[in-house]
């Protein structure tokens, strides 16, 4: 895992204080690091196109251009001039060395830099900056932004326009800004920039972290002697819908869930690997319910089927169902919820009474709050960047691709994280290795985006 932070200027105080590092120090690395990701990507003379806001983002990019200065052709477009301290430092020290400034934007260049507003930025943009960064996104180049793109608040929102970058270079440490699912089309590949110490040293505590590849622990049988009934039996509860429940099942089984049975009150057609039942197994070892359950349960059956001790996954319907809040003080429970079954989640539990399109503004943070309110319950909400919440800790799956955006890809998760439930797996563990598997399983997908259907998909998984 990877650390994120809210914001960074606390450590970069820090290491002004405790490591006797100066502002300039920092400032000097920070370009460096974009210097040296130029220089390895891109042609010596290829045209650069730099620019630079009024405070320390822009002095960043004003020293950057120092630093390419000679080897590639630059033009630095300072619009609205310097005004922080170090920006007008640094661009007394670009114009000694003899560059000049440019004061015209050309259609033509290798590469754009865009260190205008970086991570500070905390109002709407004015008219001119919104029609400057909309000029440069027009631009048909290579999009490189210093530390964040232009445009995207310091809380991860945008409100207008925001410079689109191939990649962005980010200083010190991740930011949290960074992963909101709206600022996902505009960030690109993120990099960190070491700024003159290790990440390590730089960093300090935090309550958010970036998941890792390294983070997925696939169920690999490593004992010779076993048989089914060592690998837990997953029962699948069925609803109106029967391919919801019945691609789940399929799903548990090819993670390793050495039985799976689907629980139906009516007979239905299923695949030969799978076993069926009117009632729960006597051997359960996790329960999976929610999708495409519709109206098929009373009240009474729901009962019957998920107030006991078995671990269990929650999704789709079942949100809208009071139950849910019985089921929320039982331990080894996992929610997936999408945005919209999240907002019905958090007004049957009076967290809040929002609109999909306010939650998606400030995911994080009711995430944390449900979390702060059932911190023994995993919660797992769906999106562009996937956001799993546990006892006050936020954790980011940013994998994935928009290949998954059909119906039944949220099925195949759920049944991944019931076969791991099954598993003895623990709920956070098991939803990490769940939810890094169907996300990489997704980019792995290699025929048109939009034609990865759920099998197409268990079958990557199943390739892992």
């Amino acid at each position: 895992m990877q650390k994120i932070f809210q914001e960074v200027g606390s450590l970069d105080k820090r290491c002004y204080e405790k490591f006797n590092l100066t502002e300039d120090i920092l400032m000097e690395n920070a370009s460096i690091a974009m210097k040296d990701f130029i220089c390895k990507n891109f042609k010596l003379h290829s045209k650069i196109l730099i620019v630079s806001g009024v405070g320390n983002n822009g002095a960043d990019g004003i020293v950057l251009a120092r630093l390419l200065h000679k080897d590639f052709k630059i033009s630095l477009f300072v619009p609205f001039g310097a005004k922080s301290p170090m920006a007008k430092l640094q661009l007394n020290r670009v114009q000694l060395i003899g560059l000049k400034l440019v004061t015209k934007i050309k259609k033509k260049y290798d590469i754009v830099v865009d260190s205008l507003f970086g991570s500070g930025l905390n109002k709407p943009l004015n008219d001119t900056s919104e029609k400057l960064i909309t000029k440069l996104n027009l631009i048909k180049a290579y999009k490189l932004s210093c530390d964040i793109p232009s445009g995207i608040l310091n809380n991860g929102t945008i409100l207008s326009e925001a410079f689109k970058a191939d990649t962005t270079i980010t200083m010190g440490a991740l930011k949290l800004s960074l992963f909101n699912d709206e600022v996902k089309d505009f960030v690109g590949k993120i990099v960190v920039a070491n700024l003159g110490v290790a990440r390590e040293v730089y960093e300090t505590l935090t309550d958010v972290f970036l998941l890792k590849k390294s983070d997925m622990k696939l169920p690999i049988r490593t004992k010779l002697n076993s048989h089914k009934g060592v690998y837990g039996h997953t029962n699948i509860i069925c609803g109106d819908k029967k391919g919801a429940g019945v691609i789940s099942a399929l799903s548990a089984t090819a993670f390793g869930s050495g039985l799976t049975t689907i629980i139906s009150k009516q007979n239905i057609e299923i695949p030969f690997e799978l076993m069926q039942s009117n009632k729960l197994s006597k051997n359960v070892g996790s329960i999976a319910v929610g999708m495409g359950l519709g109206e098929s349960l009373s009240k009474k059956e729901l009962k019957k089927l998920l107030l006991n001790k078995t671990p269990k996954v929650c999704d789709a319907d079942i949100f809208y169902k009071k139950i849910i809040l019985k089921v929320l003080k039982q331990k080894n429970i996992v929610l997936t919820p999408h945005p919209k079954e999240f907002v019905a989640l958090l007004k049957l539990t009076k967290l809040a009474d929002i609109t999909v399109a306010k939650l998606q503004k400030n995911r994080f943070e009711y995430a944390l709050k449900f979390s702060k309110k059932y911190p023994n319950v995993v919660l797992l909400l769906k999106g562009a960047n996937v956001i799993i919440a546990k006892n006050k800790n936020l954790y980011i799956n940013s994998f994935g691709s928009n290949t998954l955006s059909k119906g039944g890809s949220g099925d195949v998760l759920t049944g991944l994280i019931a076969s791991l439930l099954a598993q003895n797996h623990p709920p956070l563990l098991a939803t990490f290795t769940a939810s890094l598997a169907h996300s990489i399983a997704s980019e792995k997908y290699k025929n048109n985006n939009y034609s990865m259907t759920p099998n197409d998909l268990i079958k990557k998984i199943k390739k892992l």
